[in-house]
């Protein structure tokens, strides 16, 4: 059978398909990837928290700023130690906060166990009036008032985690609070009204078993686990006593005749004990761990200097509101910000307020607030 080979098959001309007039044009976002709304991004891919963050670098410095002392609304030494110790802690999101009931309930007994201690040095930053505010302190101790219990080992300068104040009352009603015997939580308490402002108790006060059970209270501690590594060790309150009656007797002593207080001559009478609170280390090391927390955000700016409201982002983290256009977002299956609970300031810090752990830093002598003139209060790494 002859091969014959032409052109014709391809040479051809086509008519070209009729096209429904009728039919829609492709939209230009047709080979656009496409997602389900509230859809989550993929697992390992996490949306930048920081990605609509500006580096602003140097700020225009127009001197220091009164932002922290002008809105404050108090005026006095007893109105700060309140209004810094229920300020400490922000309130617990109302919906969608990330946290099941085991977490919330750990969070908010971290809170209730912590002492209600406050730094000398937070006073000073939102009163902004030093030798006004040391005068106001020594009166109100002096009145017993207040008490200022000092921590050897923890700092002696104003970066120093160990000088805290504390209305007496409130000392008081935490003994109250112990299971301590009865008669032991009276005795500690008079111990606490004779001894004035002192932080240290000779040890011949308390016997061995009262001392012990005091320990492990949270109320004492020896001066072997507090004043390593520092030379400023409080002085021994100097207590009444005659030779014929032993310093605790004398302690006790009321319209009735005193009993005298057990004290044996062991080695244990040698030991100069020191005043504490129950989680009194907690609530230090909590302290410490914002305030680093806190420098480490503010260096993530170039210069060491960031706005106001930026380091509150980043201290918040970048997460959800219930803002109209955070909302549309969640409509839309973008990317809203994350829950609180998922943030470093609920996981770690237990939703401890931006504006506390600022005024500490600023107490403390580790950053300054001043006025930038266009962006609002700047802070500053010093």
């Amino acid at each position: 059978m002859p091969l014959r080979l032409t052109s014709a098959p391809v040479s051809g001309i086509q008519k070209r398909k009729a096209t429904n007039p009728l039919r829609p044009r492709a939209s230009p976002f047709a080979s656009h990837a496409r997602s389900k709304p509230g859809a989550r991004p993929p697992s390992g891919v996490k949306p930048a928290a920081n990605d609509h963050e500006v580096d602003y670098g140097p700020l225009s410095d127009h001197g220091l700023s009164r932002y922290i002392p002008e809105t404050t609304p108090v005026d006095n030494v007893l109105a700060a130690l309140k209004h810094i110790r229920y300020g400490m802690f922000d309130e617990l999101p109302a919906t969608r906060a990330g946290m099941n009931s085991s977490r919330i309930a750990q969070t908010l007994n971290h809170r209730r166990l912590l002492p209600p201690l406050v730094s000398v040095a937070h006073v000073h930053t939102i009163l902004d009036a030093p030798t006004k505010v040391e005068r106001e302190i020594m009166e109100l101790a002096m009145e017993g008032k207040i008490r200022r219990l000092i921590i050897p080992g923890r700092g002696n300068d104003a970066a120093g985690l160990g000088d805290c104040l504390i209305p007496t009352e409130e000392w008081e009603v935490i003994v109250k609070q112990t299971k301590l015997d009865a008669k032991l939580k009276e005795k500690f308490i008079i111990v606490l009204r004779r001894i004035g402002n002192s932080c240290a108790i000779p040890a011949s006060t308390f016997s061995p078993s009262e001392a012990t059970a005091l320990f492990k209270a949270g109320l004492l501690v020896t001066s072997s686990a507090l004043a390593k590594g520092t030379s400023s060790v409080p002085s021994l309150p100097t207590l009444i006593t005659t030779p014929s009656t032993p310093a605790a007797s004398r302690i006790g002593s009321t319209s009735q005749p005193p009993t005298p207080f057990e004290t044996p001559s062991t080695p244990f009478q040698t030991t100069t004990l020191y005043l504490s609170l129950p989680n009194t280390g907690p609530y230090l090391k909590l302290l410490g761990l914002a305030r680093t927390h806190l420098l480490k955000l503010l260096r993530k700016s170039s210069s060491g200097e960031a706005p106001l409201t930026l380091l509150r982002d980043r201290w918040d983290g970048a997460i959800e509101s219930e803002r109209s256009f955070s909302v549309a977002k969640r409509a839309r299956g973008e990317f809203a910000g994350i829950l609180p609970g998922q943030t470093s300031k609920w996981k770690n810090f237990y939703g401890m307020s931006f504006r506390w752990v600022l005024e500490e830093c600023v107490g403390a002598g580790l950053v300054e607030v001043f006025e930038t003139g266009s962006v609002g209060p700047g802070v500053r790494l010093l």
